[in-house]
């Protein structure tokens, strides 16, 4: 049996005899590849990203830039990864290589200093080099000055992109200008003809070290007939989570089992009563194949950390955790969405409002995971995301805030509100739904509802925010919608 590798650069190259909980970052740097580097070891400053060859949402093949310092170098058994060393091009025998043109701009525009982010920079910058249509958006109309267009350049390229990038020598502007600056890829470009073919397929996945394994298997079935016999195991999709306890807390696992490439849960099905996402789909590949159709998911995924982190988070992830200051189940309690848990003697289908049960605890029994996120249709027509936190991009919540609303003939005939931060559980605002739903959707009203917002949940102080700043931001929070939405709703 062939034992799990990585094709680094092209070139096959074991993942023995690294540990499994070993990330894909230092199994980088052991072999020599340290343009990769280790900022902070929990996926906030882009450092050590790389490129993965991901099924594609356009094409055949995606290069998605990822984390290297949370993923488990095992995770990527049979996969292929680029780093900033395998971008430039070689030369003739005795001549320097040919430099990628996302390097090439970063250079002549001075978008490096002292160097150290500069690889994750490019690495970011040529997954969205590569990503498919980008040269397709005409130029922002000339005077135009609205955020968005700022972070747009003329030739498609998203800033988004690097939202997960931290620089602190140069500042951003000539690495806004690298970006603005590229064309697109060149026919010959082996990196973008490498988009038309397969990506490479999953392989079950056996890799034991020292009595700790790594495991991957082939179907549903299967990996849940290994958590009715390991209980205890971690079950990791982006390990976006699991990573920043392995690096930052040490934490160690007997037994890890991987289902970020489970087809069962890869799915997502747009039918006539609910639209059905995958719980192992990345939240980059909800949000393109969705593409706006549910509008609150639409504005959470830009406030959701960052495109590195998106690129590997789920939603099954974010609410399989069970914290209370993730950005998601705000925005589904709000829709009203249900879980289909599965386990290995059938599925059960619970609604989010009855899933948290305490800090970091749920419904969920032992053996079982998360398979799918069901929301219900008909959306309601009036919703808003509003996440108050000290960064404007890759930060966490001290508040999140999702609002789905039915206002008919000015008054508002369902209300449904869910909340982050402000408990020990993401919650719905009952007692606010109840004192908007049946009146006029007016000032008054909306300011009688917010009093009550503000005395929603138990919020409690800590570094990022104070218990009374919390309570003030709820309201504030729908008093805000209220100011975006009623010549709206009026007119």
């Amino acid at each position: 049996m062939v034992g799990a590798r990585i094709t680094v650069n092209g070139k096959e190259t074991p993942i023995s005899p690294a540990a499994p909980h070993t990330t894909v970052l230092d199994f980088l740097r052991d072999q020599g590849f340290t343009g990769t580097k280790e900022g902070c070891a929990e996926g906030e400053c882009g450092a050590c990203s790389v490129l993965v060859a991901r099924p594609g949402v356009d094409k055949p093949t995606d290069w998605v830039a990822v984390n290297a310092c949370l993923v488990p170098a095992a995770a990527l058994d049979g996969q292929e990864v680029i780093t900033s060393e395998g971008l430039a091009t070689a030369g003739k025998p005795g001549t320097p290589p040919t430099l990628h043109p996302v390097q090439e701009e970063m250079a002549v525009r001075g978008g490096s200093q002292c160097g150290y982010c500069t690889p994750g920079f490019v690495c970011s910058m040529a997954a969205e080099y590569y990503r498919p249509g980008r040269c397709a958006h005409a130029e922002p109309a000339e005077g135009a000055e609205s955020a968005d267009d700022a972070e747009h350049g003329p030739n498609g390229f998203d800033l988004h992109a690097l939202s997960g990038n931290l620089c602190r020598c140069t500042g951003y502007r000539p690495i806004r200008d690298a970006a603005f600056a590229v064309g697109a890829p060149a026919d010959e470009d082996p990196l973008a003809r490498r988009r038309e073919q397969s990506p490479p397929a999953a392989v079950a996945t056996s890799y034991i070290q020292e009595n700790s394994a790594f495991l991957r298997k082939d179907t549903l079935a299967e990996t849940l007939q290994v958590l009715r016999e390991r209980p205890d195991a971690v079950v990791v999709a982006g390990s976006t989570d699991w990573g920043v306890e392995v690096n930052i807390r040490s934490r160690r696992a007997d037994c890890v089992v991987a289902i970020d490439r489970l087809p069962e849960l890869r799915e997502l099905k747009a039918g006539a009563d609910s639209v059905e996402i995958g719980a192992a789909l990345t939240l980059t590949e909800i949000e393109r194949r969705l593409d706006g159709s549910v509008p609150l998911l639409a504005e959470l995924f830009p406030q959701f950390a960052s495109r590195l982190i998106r690129n590997g988070a789920t939603l099954g992830g974010n609410l399989g955790t069970g914290s209370p200051i993730g950005d998601s189940p705000p925005v589904l309690l709000a829709l009203e969405a249900s879980l289909v848990l599965a386990g290995a003697d059938g599925e059960r289908e619970v609604p989010l409002a009855e899933y948290f049960t305490g800090y970091r605890q749920s419904v969920r029994r032992p053996g079982e995971l998360i398979r799918a996120v069901r929301v219900p249709l008909p959306l309601a027509p009036v919703t808003a995301f509003h996440k108050i936190a000290k960064r404007r991009f890759d930060d966490i919540s001290s508040v999140a805030v999702a609002f789905a609303l039915e206002i008919e003939d000015g008054a508002v005939r369902k209300a449904r509100i869910g909340l982050g931060g402000v408990a020990a559980t993401p919650i719905r605002a009952l007692a606010t739904e109840a004192a908007l739903e049946g009146r006029e959707w007016t000032a008054e009203t909306v300011e009688a509802a917010a009093r009550v917002l503000r005395a929603q949940g138990t919020p409690m102080s800590d570094h990022r925010a104070s218990a009374e700043y919390r309570a003030a931001m709820l309201g504030q929070s729908l008093l805000k919608l209220y100011a975006q939405t009623k010549e709206a709703v009026s007119s």
